[in-house]
This record gives structure tokens, sequence and C-alpha cells, in this order.
């Protein structure tokens, strides 16, 4: 595990975001965790998260030309690592998108210059994909590539069919979906930490189940 994964998984701890329990995602499977990144917005973990998400940027050496964040959680999460790679001298438009169509002042459901050229989508999670295909749709439809998915967490569960939700966006559209940390790394954090090792057998058992 690389340093700013560590920091990541425990930031998300720390924070609540990443919470044990009994869990229904938007997807309706049942989950024993539950990732929340809205709840860094409680105080004091935003720098620290931007940082991971940057250097997950570079160490997945990525090139891009603007990033979008979609609507809710990814506005807030584009806007911090837009700043922070702003501060590091690397300066990207940015833009996100509105759920309701504005029928007033500027109009439309983007906020900010519409993506353009390779466009690197910045989120908190992916699970079944479902949301992710809708942002990716709404950046084809402007005339951009969208070439990129960060995440902070890959659930690693199946899309619509047996292969996992991030083969199914990087296959269907052609892209690379990179994460900070993913389900077999809470896995791993959680086999080596006495704190949680009470979960593991959930954790495996959800992995059995819903993993690919």
């Amino acid at each position: 595990m690389k340093e700013y994964q560590k920091q990541f998984l425990e930031l998300a701890l720390n924070a609540k975001v990443l919470e044990f329990g009994d869990f229904t995602l938007k997807s309706g499977r049942k989950s024993p965790y539950f990732f929340n990144a809205a709840k860094m917005l409680n105080g004091g973990y935003l720098y620290s998260l931007a940082d991971c998400y940057r250097e997950a940027i570079k160490s997945a050496n990525i090139s891009f030309d603007c990033i979008y964040g979609p609507a809710y959680k990814g506005i807030f999460l584009g806007s911090i690592v837009s700043m922070i790679l702003s501060k590091h001298g690397e300066k990207y438009p940015l833009s996100f998108n509105r759920k309701e169509i504005k029928d007033h002042g500027e109009g439309g459901n983007i906020i900010g210059n519409d993506p353009s050229g390779d466009v690197l989508i910045i989120d908190d999670v992916i699970s079944a994909g479902t949301a992710a295909k809708e942002s990716i749709e709404i950046i084809k439809s402007i005339g951009a590539n969208p070439k990129i998915m960060l995440v902070g967490l890959d659930r690693q569960e199946k899309g619509q069919g047996n292969i996992s939700a991030r083969q199914e966006l990087e296959g269907m559209f052609n892209m690379n979906v990179v994460s900070i940390i993913n389900l077999d790394t809470l896995i791993s954090y959680s086999e080596s930490n006495p704190d949680y090792e009470k979960y593991l057998s959930q954790l495996k058992s959800y992995r059995d189940e819903w993993g690919a």
C-alpha cells in the first residue's frame, strides 16, 4: 500500500466517511460497509483529501485537459483537486453539472465552461457504474472525450454483467478508471489492523457475492 493510499484510508475512517454496518446501496445491493465522501466536509480534512487525489494522479501518470465533477460530491472534490493542482502550477479548467437544467441566467446544466478535449472525471466512489455512465454520456454529448475517471474508492463490484463496473466502463467508453483505494485495499488493511479484523468475514463474503 502506498503512503497516499494509507493516508486516504485513515482519513476516511477518522472522518467516518467509511463506516461498517448494514447498508442498502443505490444499486439495491446490501453492503457491510458504506463510503460517503460528504462527511469530509465536517472540517479539517479537505487539504489532505485533495493531496491524496493529487498523489493518485501523479502515481497513475495521467494527462488531461480539464476536470469535471459530477453533482453532487464531485463538485467539491473537483474543486479542491483543481485548487491543489493550481497551487503546484498545474492549472486546469473546472466544470460540473446541475441535477436539473436551469432555464434562466446562464441556463443549461453545466456550471463553468463546457468540458473540452480529454476530460478527467473526479468522484468519490464507483459501485455498479450507473452514476459514472450518466457523467460520461453528458461529457460525450458536448463533444468532449471522457478519458479518465478518478475515484476515491472502487468497490470492485460487478456492473451489469459478470465483469466489474470499472472494466465495463473501460471497455464501453475506451477510458481509464483509476481509484485511490479499492475493496481489496480495505480488506488488506483490516487484516493487519486489530481494530477492524472483526469486519473481515463480512467484507470477504460481500466480495465473494458481488466482487469481480
